[in-house]
């Protein structure tokens, strides 16, 4: 009886340890069921778009289902949030920026999704400074914002439009340099800034390294500094705080997020994947050479710096009293 009990105990030991990997593998097998679909709200070759399509390839390799980029321009992003934050079928993620989940609710009153409540967070994809960049004529580090101070509305900077990170790190430095008054002049893209700083109608614009470089570079125009500390995509860049502004630590970023009822088996199978992928050397390198710094976070890691950047980007909205025209 004591050798029938024992058998009986090594048996059920045996089926329970052989039950742990198949019950990961049937989780994985229950999903993806078809494609992902990657909804981005920016063109084609533009910076979020890149960095969706730099991650989609691995993701699709370790899902094993394609990852189709659907590219759904416009409204900053918003347009393609909001099919992000209805979608029911389980295999809708999307690639959104800063903009989306940290200041558009105060600049968009009928905003149709709420950052907060709609969305699955899943991580963080990748960040990158901003370079304040200026016509080439003008004078370096301390020395510039001095000129600027005496210069007063006349001087002008150029961003991607009212709300963009441009726009809300412009207004925010304004504020870290008492007397630094230049006016706001939107534009459609960051190629055409740096085309009206080198015609002459603005003087300045804070810029995403990779689009700046080309032109500071080929010296045609140069750079004032980095928000932020020195950054290793452009180490030979000095952080702003070198010319005197202090507690400016603004960057762009790129994040993953699903609808708020992506389900559970999803949520873990993305984080799990995408923990790899983003330590992958290739995928680091990719990233690297489009001008991101690859990071990757877990879902409360995202949720926190969403949170940092909304408070600040809802104070200088408020005490600046910018609105959509």
């Amino acid at each position: 009886m004591h050798a029938t009990k024992r058998a009986l105990l090594i048996a059920c030991g045996l089926v329970a340890a052989a039950m742990l990997p198949l019950s990961a593998n049937a989780d994985n097998a229950a999903w993806p069921t078809k494609p992902i679909r990657l909804l981005v709200g920016f063109p084609g070759g533009s910076t979020p778009d890149i960095a969706a399509r730099t991650i989609a390839e691995p993701l699709a390799k370790a899902l094993g289902q394609p990852v189709v980029v659907d590219n759904k321009a416009g409204a900053s992003g918003n347009i393609a949030a909001d099919q992000v934050a209805k979608a029911n079928d389980d295999h809708t993620l999307g690639i959104v920026i800063n903009g989306n989940l940290t200041s558009s609710k105060m600049l968009y009153p009928k905003l149709p999704y709420d950052p907060v409540k709609d969305f699955t967070y899943l991580s963080l994809i990748a960040t990158a400074p901003l370079v304040l960049v200026a016509q080439n004529n003008l004078p370096s580090g301390t020395a510039f914002f001095d000129e600027g101070r005496k210069a007063g509305d006349k001087w002008n900077y150029g961003s991607v439009g009212i709300g963009s990170v441009g726009h809300l790190g412009m207004e925010l430095l304004k504020t870290r340099v008492p007397g630094f008054k230049p006016e706001h002049v939107p534009y459609q893209g960051n190629p055409q800034v740096i085309t009206a700083m080198l015609g002459d109608q603005v003087q300045m614009g804070l810029i995403p390294p990779g689009v700046a470089m080309p032109q500071i570079k080929a010296g045609k125009l140069k750079a004032i500094g980095l928000t932020g500390g020195r950054s290793a995509l452009v180490p030979e860049i000095p952080p702003l705080s070198d010319a005197g502004v202090k507690d400016f630590n603004l960057e762009v970023w790129v994040a993953l997020l699903g609808p708020a009822n992506l389900s559970k088996v999803a949520q873990a199978r993305i984080s799990r994947e995408l923990e790899a992928i983003m330590k992958n050397p290739d995928v680091r390198r990719k990233l690297f050479e489009q001008g991101w710094q690859a990071v990757g976070t877990s879902p409360d890691g995202m949720r926190t710096r969403v949170n940092e950047e909304a408070a600040i980007m809802t104070k200088i909205i408020s005490a600046r009293g910018i609105k959509l025209q």
